[in-house]
């Protein structure tokens, strides 16, 4: 049986936020391990790291339609924050590919989303 457009979106929403906070946890997770010989969970730094980018993931104005960070034209992150981001994507980026590279693909294609503009807080055209 093959979805109805409307139950075909509400299946899908939330997919897009959810995947970029499995990205971002899964780089800290690479990160940490590396750097910080974790074992298998997260030293505090990067669970505190961690808790704080899905919180500014759950904040984003943009919702299912946000742009990857870097595409961005709105820096949620406090500055030390996008620092500390920064050198995570810097060192797990490149080895994302070979532990995950399915998400390391789909995060490179939404890489490549622009922003959509935003009207008073509000992606335009989005429904109220």
């Amino acid at each position: 049986m093959i979805p109805e457009e409307g139950e075909r979106a509400r299946f899908f929403e939330g997919v897009r936020l959810e995947r970029e906070r499995r990205t971002v946890a899964v780089m800290i997770g690479i990160y940490c391990r590396s750097r910080h010989a974790s074992g298998g969970s997260l030293c505090p730094e990067c669970a505190d790291l961690e808790a704080y980018t899905r919180l500014r993931l759950e904040k984003c104005p943009y919702g299912e339609a946000k742009p990857t960070c870097a595409n961005c034209p709105i820096h949620c992150y406090q500055p030390h924050r996008r620092e500390q981001v920064k050198r995570v994507m810097a060192f797990a980026g490149p080895r994302i590919l070979w532990r995950h590279p399915v998400l390391a693909v789909r995060h490179m294609l939404d890489g490549r989303r622009k922003a959509p503009p935003l009207v008073r807080g509000r992606v335009a055209g989005e429904a109220k």
